[in-house]
């Protein structure tokens, strides 16, 4: 039924071809350096040796031709990877090295099985903070970990855990996990996640159970990572709530800090999850109760031509703050625009700290297709640019192949509209991707800014090379 109403919406709009200027993408990951490893296999579980998933950037803030990226290398089917590497640039992104980071046994690092939700951050005096859900297939043994660089992210130590449940059939599972650098307090990050408590040791239970809830972890560092605060919960939720998709922004002018996440609760409709967040004003001590900005209404991405399934960050809003003036925004997946048949751009803003919300506006060209998994970042001007992928130039019947783009689009008007599209990369065919629940080559991808301009920093497929489904790219 909804590959005919798509088809329907194409009747009149032309399908757009990369007409308009491609970047230059900059190939970023190279071979896997754990392609040896044979840690971590399950019996359900299928590992794709050299498929990198899930980037981050950060643009160093000290020196800003250092730019570190992050991301899972070799993806389980059943989740997560051998572990998590860091490339490092200092030319701006025109070269590139790499290194592991040390959160998972196959890095020699922690001793757990699997590494997942890799992030970066960069304070003002260039130390790099990272950040890792670790974790075992074998049991449910689990732990955030962080590590921090001070060679512009070609070694890193000070590999601290910051919460571990390894008890014997644990109902704790930590998960989703950020770490955010204070942009004027040299010294100090904070991290956030949440962690998922289940009616038994099953990671994956039912969010029905009336066990279960989710509620968001916090912790901070201020000297540098080498400690970090003991975990305390900053939004606590009663049975059957969570959140996911934590992530901190910080206002230069007063230090206020917002954490943004996506909130479920019952009756678990399209109209269940919202995007929220709370704020704190004394640098991380106490923080609001969690306000609603509106309601997440995504009904997942599909193939429009044989409904197989993508794995996206369907329920991640994605936060930015303009430096200058504080201002708020938050993109997410959303179906709102056309009647709930399929995921677009939402972008929501605020002018007042959080107090007021804009109404939610459509960010990508409407095209009839699902668009997905947006980054969002503001310059030192007041641009906001959103990159994120979508499949306008899959033909009609076509079923063999999944023909995705990635573009970024720009707003001049705080939000109010946006145009200016430029074709990042693509197209590529996303049924080469790994397969972990859907076609999968994260739940967000990576933007930064370097002075005025935008480096996307993402993930594309080589098309049919199932040796190499993906690799990282970025487009300095």
């Amino acid at each position: 039924m909804r590959r005919n109403n798509a088809a329907v919406l194409l009747i009149g709009i032309p399908v757009v071809m990369a007409t308009s200027s491609t970047w230059s993408a900059t190939p970023v990951s190279g071979p896997s350096p754990f392609a040896s490893c044979t840690i971590g296999g399950s019996s359900t579980g299928t590992n794709y040796v050299n498929a990198e998933v899930e980037p981050w950037l950060a643009v160093n803030p000290a020196i800003s031709t250092n730019l570190i990226g992050v991301w899972q290398q070799d993806r389980w089917s059943d989740g997560g990877a051998h572990g998590l590497v860091a490339g490092f640039s200092l030319d701006g992104g025109a070269t590139w090295g790499e290194t592991p980071l040390p959160f998972s046994a196959c890095a020699g690092g922690l001793g757990y099985e699997r590494a997942s939700d890799p992030w970066v951050s960069i304070g003002p005096d260039g130390t790099a903070y990272t950040v890792s859900i670790s974790f075992n297939a074998s049991n449910n043994n689990n732990a955030v970990a962080a590590a921090v660089s001070h060679d512009f992210g070609k070694t890193w130590g000070n590999l601290s855990v910051l919460i571990a449940n390894n008890e014997p059939t644990t109902q704790f599972f930590n998960d989703k996990e950020s770490v955010t650098a204070n942009p004027i307090k040299a010294g100090v990050a904070y991290a956030v996640w949440d962690r998922l408590e289940s009616p038994n040791g099953n990671p994956y239970a039912d969010l029905h159970a009336a066990a279960f809830r989710g509620p968001t972890f916090f912790a901070k560092t201020v000297n540098g990572g080498q400690t970090w605060s003991s975990p305390k919960i900053i939004v606590n939720l009663p049975s059957r709530q969570q959140t996911i998709g934590n992530q901190i922004v910080v206002n230069s002018q007063d230090g206020t800090l917002y954490d943004f996440f996506d909130m479920f609760r019952p009756p678990f409709n399209v109209t269940a999850s919202k995007v929220a967040f709370i704020k704190s004003t004394d640098d991380g001590g106490t923080w609001t109760k969690p306000q609603i900005i509106a309601d997440l209404r995504t009904v997942g991405v599909t193939d429009p031509n044989t409904g197989e399934p993508l794995r996206t960050g369907d329920t991640i809003p994605e936060p930015a703050i303009d430096p200058v003036t504080g201002q708020l925004y938050v993109v997410w997946q959303d179906s709102r625009f056309n009647g709930g048949l399929f995921d677009e751009i939402a972008l929501s803003t605020s002018t007042d700290g959080g107090n007021t919300w804009s109404a939610p506006v459509r960010v990508n060209t409407p095209t009839g297709r699902p668009a997905f998994n947006p980054s969002v970042r503001v310059n030192s001007a007041g641009t906001v640019a959103v990159t994120y992928y979508d499949f306008r130039n899959l033909p009609a019947g076509d079923t063999t192949t999944l023909p995705t783009d990635i573009w970024r689009t720009t707003s001049t008007d705080g939000g109010q509209s946006f145009g200016s599209e430029l074709h990042v990369a693509g197209s590529f065919d996303m049924k080469t991707a790994p397969n972990s629940r859907g076609f999968f080559v994260g739940d967000y991808q990576g933007l930064d800014v370097r002075g005025t301009t935008f480096v996307p920093f993402f993930v594309q497929t080589n098309s049919g090379n199932t040796a190499n489904r993906t690799d990282v790219f970025a487009a300095p």
